[in-house]
């Protein structure tokens, strides 16, 4: 039962408020037409008991003043309310030792008094028998001046509170017309709420997002400036970081030449070799921090995209550079797959994927379909593998495992960092996943 009601229960503030309130108004709706139902019933009651005596009190008068022949007649004619027969007989219809008449009942059709309470007093009747009809009803005698008695049986039809064919379509008009209004209203009132919630999505994917609109009601305007304030924050963070590091890049390089220029004089040839080797990687890695703090990919405009193309250019590449492997390349996916992203960020992340499975698994399998979730792009080696609780902690910047990745393969630990910033710039995100056969698989995913 829990489990049926979370799925019905809205996941959106929006909806959960509306459900709420739809549900309280249909409840105030019903309680209130309830209510005015049951009032109504009374007052169908009231009026069936002013018509019963009204009418009772009419036709014993035109029994009174009608000669015994024409009685018959009279009683033909009339037409008295639905539950309610009469007759003019020599005995009375109630007979001594009957219950007597319920005292609701009995003060509803003024019959609690010692006479009842029809008309004006002088016109009354003054000798009148009521009793508890068997099987239900009230039955009612008037004795007449020359001695018959007019004899009434009263069996109401019940009163019925929801009688009205309209009831329904009035409380379901009612219904609809409240939760148009409630859904309209809400959706109004979450509305900056959705938009807060979209420009820290796109913060997300890019630091230079335009600002969000200070405009609506008071707390929507302070909460819009308070988010403009921390993203205008953001990214002056960024813009020092980044020109920290491009001036400590630039001031490196004129050592690092002065370095390699003293090792050129080097008489001993291997610590020559190891000398420069080492200062290769320092400007390797000082050209890959440079880039990664840049982040190139949220300056360049999103177009059009064929990824499946994009992939194969990077595969063939890929084959170009390492022609020892180039059999063990291979893509698996559509001809074409359009979707808009960043051409050289996404060619760059891909690259660094497909690099990354050649070098540490001999070999790059790419594959590329479309998935609920978006587009899946997988690429699989045949290398090791990492270990489990490595997987999440080779994206961290210069994080290199030991053994078959290692420093030795000439990479500088940023190449999964990059992939992913990029990644998630475009929307999407990459994991690791150890292959059940063995080798390791890349899976991105990006929305489309």
């Amino acid at each position: 039962m829990r489990r049926a009601l979370s799925r019905l229960w809205p996941a959106s503030l929006a909806g959960r408020t509306a459900l709420v309130l739809i549900l309280g108004l249909m409840a105030v709706q019903a309680l209130g037409l309830t209510i005015h139902a049951f009032d109504r019933l009374e007052l169908q009651r009231i009026v069936q008991a002013r018509e019963v005596t009204g009418r009772t009190f009419f036709l014993w008068r035109a029994m009174v003043n009608a000669s015994p022949e024409r009685r018959a007649a009279i009683l033909a004619e009339v037409e008295l309310p639905p539950g309610l027969s009469a007759s003019v007989e020599a005995e009375p219809v109630v007979r001594p030792g009957m219950p007597p008449v319920p005292p609701r009942e009995a003060a509803r059709f003024r019959l609690d008094g010692p006479t009842p309470g029809w008309g004006p007093p002088r016109m009354r009747p003054r000798e009148v028998l009521s009793a508890a009809l068997p099987g239900g009803g009230i039955g009612v005698a008037i004795r007449l001046p020359d001695g018959p008695w007019l004899n009434l049986a009263l069996r109401l039809p019940p009163t019925r509170p929801w009688h009205s064919d309209r009831f329904l379509i009035a409380f379901l008009a009612m219904s609809v017309a409240a939760a148009a209004l409630t859904i309209w209203g809400v959706r109004r009132m979450t509305r900056p709420v959705r938009d807060l919630a979209a420009a820290a999505e796109r913060l997300g994917r890019d630091v230079n997002a335009p600002a969000l609109p200070e405009q609506g009601p008071r707390e929507v305007a302070t909460a819009a400036a308070a988010f403009n304030t921390m993203a205008g924050n953001i990214r002056r963070f960024v813009a020092d970081r980044t020109q920290m590091l491009a001036a400590i890049g630039h001031d490196l390089r004129t050592p690092i030449t002065r370095l390699r220029l003293r090792a050129e004089f080097m008489e001993d040839e291997t610590q020559r070799r190891k000398m420069l080797a080492d200062l290769e990687e320092m400007e390797a890695m000082i050209a890959a921090t440079l880039a990664f703090a840049r982040d190139d990919a949220a300056a360049e405009p999103a177009v059009p995209l064929d990824l499946a193309q994009l992939a194969r250019t990077v595969l063939d590449e890929a084959a170009d550079a390492r022609p020892d492997l180039a059999e063990r390349v291979t893509y698996d996916g559509p001809e074409h797959l359009v979707l808009p992203a960043r051409p050289v960020a996404l060619k760059r992340a891909l690259a660094n994927l497909v690099g990354n499975a050649l070098a540490y698994g001999g070999a790059a399998r790419l594959g590329l379909s479309r998935r609920e979730a978006g587009v899946e792009l997988r690429v699989e080696d045949d290398g090791p593998g990492i270990p489990a609780g490595e997987l999440e902690a080779v994206f961290q910047p210069f994080r290199r495992l030991e053994g078959s990745r290692n420093r030795e393969t000439g990479g500088t630990g940023l190449g999964l960092t990059i992939a992913r910033s990029i990644l998630r710039a475009h929307g999407g995100d990459v994991r690791l996943v150890n292959r059940p056969g063995g080798g390791l698989a890349a899976v991105a995913v990006l929305p489309g």
